[in-house]
């Protein structure tokens, strides 16, 4: 809170009395919007007269607002003969204040504020969105947890005994990587690439716009009580130029914002904050902002590096970190959660990677993660972090209770709530193992570093699940397939773990924390997403783009030219053009999204996508060999 503004109202004020007194002493706040988050990660938002709210403010917080179900994705769920959905305002995290700088109110000369309330769905009186997945996640491990407690020693941790322990905190941060562009800027790839190659921008000084609307940014999150650590440039982008204004233009530069951990919901929660506040500063800058995980084809993509915790307070005040063990990577807790998430990643992968976009990602050579292996260090007394894994180790030795995971496969728009639900519930298998056969901290690094083809009593035989090496230089493609297991290389593949690993599924709905409705619903939601997409915006795209490619009448033209273009022409007539005999494969894909023959659309994705990286390689050494 500041002196002129209200920016959050945490939940200790949520009471009836105190809601009424901090809206009648901020009169720029006209509105109140209910945020439900359904399952494909959309957020509501809707205008609501403040004075409305208040006639009845009772029965809002308790009853909320009523919706046909038109404006959320659940699937199978609301369905048109049953579309009644409820939003339900959480009572118990921050609510906080959206300021509109383009409408001033003239009482106040403040900008017009809309105070968002983060809301649960309610459908046929069952919680059902994303945050309601992420509460029963959060309460199901506590409770599980503090009854595998009661039968640990927790000596190694400093505490005489469960009853010590008030609370189990369950914590998450945030580090999200982002593009600004000046509107209309057109990505050169050549001089992108070569200047990620030499690391020209990386953590490099951020100048004009760019700097001023960065700084802004993470005043205001300040000012919102999300104590932001760091902003600074990332691996991509080029040097902006200087116009005849003394202004910078020709803006394309990647962005990184890290804030501190908070409780997961909360951390959750603010994922949407930062970035509604991302886009307003650097639109007010004149800066357009991409979320997308895969902005420019051939650039490093973005991703939303999510860091995972669990500590206990004890009922003295004391914070104990369960992952730390003096003298060990981690302590037996810390391992089990660890291979918990390793042994079920098939499972949680469909809600880190549920889009197309999701997918451009992760590819190797881009510092994004494609395999299922950790790294925990290089040696104990010195702590390291490998960037090619898929979750790393993050410790310091002097710092005992900053002892945590980094999930590096999440993208910007990955569903922070789906995503940590199902992370929890493969934590609590891996836990489990841990106490129910009473393992040890040397028992349990030895069990992870474990050679493929070795039986170990948790995890699979014929997988590697540890390296210290780059998994990107150190394998070729096929070591990494057979030690790491191969990877879902479309959105189809990845939703088929669900029936392909039916004993991991069990794990996600132990305590109907996801329900085989959610599942569902959740699996033809990313289905009909991943599907339309293709066929009218991917295929729209590529059309487009292969029509650009235009024969040059130059000087100087020779039979390697003339060769590279009819071979140019042959894969575009391939690729896009149908025939009285023969479909085209765009035209392939299509009829097979018409039929959905699913398994058909996703083989022809992935041959068609290698294809356009090839006429792409091809038009560009035929454009390159021009005078």
């Amino acid at each position: 809170m500041t002196k002129e503004r209200l920016y959050f109202i945490e939940s200790k004020d949520h009471g009836v009395d105190t809601i009424k007194k901090l809206l009648s002493e901020n009169p720029q706040i006209k509105f109140v919007s209910l945020l439900g988050i359904d399952l494909r990660g959309n957020v509501t938002d809707e205008k609501i007269p403040v004075n409305f709210f208040l006639d009845d403010l009772e029965g809002f917080l308790s009853q909320g607002i009523q919706t046909d179900g038109s404006s959320v994705v659940l699937d199978g769920i609301a369905t048109l003969d049953n579309a009644k959905v409820d939003i339900i305002p959480d009572l118990e995290v921050t609510w906080y204040v959206d300021y509109n700088e383009d409408n001033i109110d003239e009482e106040t000369n403040l900008p017009v504020g809309t105070l968002k309330i983060p809301s649960y769905l309610v459908h046929n009186g069952q919680e059902i969105c994303s945050r309601s997945i992420l509460k029963r996640a959060k309460e199901n491990f506590k409770k599980q947890l503090y009854n595998l407690l009661s039968k640990v020693d927790l000596s190694e941790y400093g505490i005489s005994s469960v009853e010590e322990i008030d609370d189990i905190l369950l914590t998450t941060a945030t580090e999200l990587e982002f593009w600004v562009k000046t509107p209309e800027e057109q990505a050169d790839i050549d001089k992108l690439s070569t200047s990620q190659i030499l690391k020209e921008q990386y953590w490099k000084k951020t100048r004009g716009v760019v700097r001023t609307a960065l700084e802004k940014t993470l005043t205001l999150m300040e000012n919102y009580g999300l104590h932001p650590e760091m902003g600074h440039k990332e691996v991509g982008g080029v040097i902006p130029k200087l116009n005849h204004n003394g202004h910078f233009d020709h803006v394309m530069e990647q962005i990184e914002i890290d804030w501190k951990y908070n409780e997961s919901m909360l951390a959750a929660d603010s994922d949407f904050i930062v970035r509604d506040l991302v886009d307003d500063v650097f639109q007010q800058h004149g800066l357009e902002v991409s979320f997308k995980a895969k902005v420019v084809e051939g650039v490093a993509g973005s991703g939303k590096h999510t860091h995972i915790g669990i500590a206990v307070r004890l009922k003295n005040g004391e914070v104990i970190n369960l992952f730390t063990k003096e003298g060990e990577y981690l302590s037996p807790i810390g391992y089990g959660a660890l291979m918990g998430i390793l042994k079920n990643y098939e499972i949680i992968n469909p809600f880190v990677s549920s889009t197309t976009d999701a997918f451009n990602r992760l590819k190797p050579g881009f510092e994004a993660p494609v395999c299922i292996v950790t790294a925990l260090g290089k040696t104990k007394e010195e702590p390291s972090r490998n960037r090619s894994v898929l979750i790393g180790l993050v410790r310091e030795v002097n710092k005992p209770k900053a002892t945590r995971f980094e999930l590096r496969a999440p993208n910007p728009l990955s569903n922070t709530y789906l995503y940590l639900s199902a992370c929890y519930q493969a934590m609590l298998d891996g836990i489990r193992y841990v106490v129910e056969n009473k393992r040890t901290s040397p028992e349990l690094e030895r069990e992870l570093s474990k050679e493929y083809g070795e039986e170990t009593p948790y995890l699979d035989k014929n997988r590697v699940y540890r390296s210290e090496e780059d998994v990107f230089e150190d394998y070729t493609a096929e070591e990494r397939n057979k030690l790491f297991g191969m990877p879902p290389r479309t959105v189809y593949e990845n939703v088929l773990s669900f029936s392909t690993y039916p004993d991991k599924l069990n794990i996600l709905l132990e305590n109907d924390v996801f329900t085989d409705k959610i599942i569902n619903s959740f699996i033809q939601g990313v289905i009909h997403y991943w599907s339309y997409e293709l066929r009218n915006r991917i295929l729209v795209d590529y059309r487009n783009e292969l029509r650009s490619f235009q024969k040059k009448d130059e000087v100087g033209l020779n039979d390697l030219d003339l060769k590279r273009w009819e071979e140019i022409t042959e894969l575009r007539l391939k690729l896009m053009k149908d025939s009285l005999k023969e479909k085209s494969l765009f035209g392939e894909l299509s009829q097979a999204i018409d039929y959905r023959d699913y398994a058909r659309v996703s083989e022809l994705q992935i041959q068609i996508a290698e294809l356009m990286t090839k006429i792409r390689k091809m038009y560009h050494d035929y454009l390159e060999n021009l005078l």
